[in-house]
């Protein structure tokens, strides 16, 4: 992939991530991190949340998946995220608790929020992944 193209998908996926901010809150989410970066330890990769929210009605901690793809002649964009992707994931949920108590009394699950070519409301999987 040279360097433009990298670029215009880099652009296009923090694009969507902001529709997917925005549709949440009118879903009645209250996002508390977007982007929620972790180190990896020995030997390990570190990890990315996309967006991290609060479900008030439910008293759920939600983690969002954010995925992007132009078509889906290489599957669905929930197919992209690998078990390794989902273990990066599960790790910073787990390291983010640790540095925010105040949440770890909520309920918590792991949600994928796709988009798909032109789509301007994501499809929210619930509950894609856990423990």
């Amino acid at each position: 992939m040279d360097i433009l193209s990298h670029l215009k998908s880099k652009f296009i996926g923090q694009q969507k991530e902001q529709q997917a901010v925005v549709w949440l809150q009118n879903q009645g989410y209250h996002i508390i991190e977007q982007n929620y970066l972790c180190k990896g330890g020995k030997n390990r990769r570190g990890g990315e949340i996309d967006l991290i929210a609060l479900q008030t009605s439910e008293n759920r901690l939600v983690f969002f998946e954010v995925k992007y793809r132009k078509s889906s002649d290489f599957g669905h964009p929930a197919e992209m995220i690998t078990p390794q992707q989902q273990q990066r994931i599960l790790r910073c949920a787990q390291l983010f608790l640790q540095q925010n108590p105040q949440y770890q009394e909520y309920a918590m699950q792991f949600d994928v929020l796709t988009f798909l070519n032109n789509q301007t409301a994501p499809e929210h999987i619930d509950n894609a992944f856990g423990l």
